[in-house]
């Protein structure tokens, strides 16, 4: 090759070069955008979960009254002792008939003791619990841990402006497939969130209500959970007594649930 045509490829290199500059840093750029727009939303999400519950150790109470239209129906109380939101114990407390059954959480496994049944028995959090209410509604309540958020947008929530996001599962093993989480932009509360199956149905409509001084925080006291499909047909969980309590390890096994009351 002779030494012009060296030339001519050198600067035709260079031109191209040049030209794909502005789109190889757009690009870059874009990427930038998005993994800062992933990180504000893991933020945003975090922030939340540490105002619905304590990073603590904790313990509290929860009553559960079910409705089908005005009629209030079934009431069930727990009580509800966690570690990092990853090692939970929900215990049965009403009614009378089914005091002793325990629900025992570690990470995503869950178990069933019942009095009557010497083996625990294993259930899945997307499991019904009571009502609108599934078992890792109780049991897991970490959806920084459990999803990969997206911020999408900003919407009017009541008067109120919230940063709207789309949280997918992780996997299978956690209690939704999907959720649409609106936090309030002020003071990034959970204002309200919608529930999706695998198949992309929507299942329930939670509202985050009630907020008061609670174990430190102010945190939302009262959830409503409505059906998506039948209407009328929600349950409210009502949050009392919460407080930061010492709970190792062992607390969390099954030799252990035996001597809880």
């Amino acid at each position: 090759m002779s030494h012009t045509e060296r030339s001519r490829l050198h600067l035709l290199a260079s031109l191209a070069l040049g030209a794909a500059a502005p789109a190889l840093a757009w690009a870059a750029e874009t990427e930038n955008t998005e993994v800062k727009k992933d990180e504000a939303a893991n933020q945003l999400v975090a922030r939340a979960d540490e105002i619905r519950f304590p990073r603590e150790s904790f313990q509290t109470e929860i009553t559960i009254t079910n409705f089908s239209g005005e009629q209030e129906g079934e009431t069930r109380k727990f009580r509800v002792l966690s570690r990092g939101n990853e090692n939970t114990i929900v215990l049965t407390l009403e009614p009378a008939s089914e005091r002793g059954q325990a629900l025992l959480m570690r990470g995503r496994d869950l178990w069933v003791f019942l009095p009557s049944v010497s083996q625990p028995v294993r259930l899945s959090l997307a499991q019904r619990l009571t009502g609108q209410v599934a078992n890792g509604d109780l049991a897991r309540a970490n959806f920084a841990g459990d999803y990969n958020p997206t911020l999408v947008g900003t919407e009017t929530v009541d008067g109120q402006a919230a940063q709207v996001l789309e949280l997918t599962a992780v996997d299978r093993s956690v209690t939704y497939s999907k959720v649409k989480y609106w936090i309030r932009e002020q003071d990034g509360r959970p204002m309200k969130a919608e529930f999706y199956a695998l198949s992309g149905r929507l299942l329930k409509t939670c509202h985050y209500e009630n907020f008061k001084e609670m174990a430190g925080r102010t945190r939302p006291t009262r959830l409503i959970m409505e059906d998506a499909l039948k209407k009328g047909e929600k349950s409210v969980l009502s949050y009392e007594n919460m407080a930061l309590r010492d709970l190792p390890e062992r607390v969390f096994t099954r030799e252990y649930l035996k001597r809880l009351e």
